[in-house]
């Protein structure tokens, strides 16, 4: 499988200075690991949201948006778990 090239919206810039240090590696790690395969078995598609994935690390969670046919992979935000159900 090719690699999907990987964008960060501004926002998340903002999210990755309120996450724990120790979370934000592991979140690092989780979008890099996207690249290579962006339907990972935990992922789960967003029922109310076109197109848009979460995948849950710890208590935060990634959401991201896949672009198949320009091999894009853009990721919206990474937010505790409690904030991603609020504005779902």
């Amino acid at each position: 499988m090719a690699s999907f090239k990987i964008i960060l919206k501004p926002s998340v810039e903002k999210d990755f200075r309120t996450l724990p240090k120790v979370m934000v590696e592991r979140v690092f790690t989780h979008i890099q690991s996207l690249s290579e395969n962006p339907y990972p078995p935990q992922a789960i598609k967003l029922e109310n949201s076109e197109g848009l994935y979460r995948i849950r690390v710890g208590n935060y969670r990634i959401v991201y948006g896949v672009d198949k046919a320009m091999k894009l992979i853009t990721i919206h935000y990474v937010r505790h778990r409690k904030e991603v159900c609020r504005g779902l």
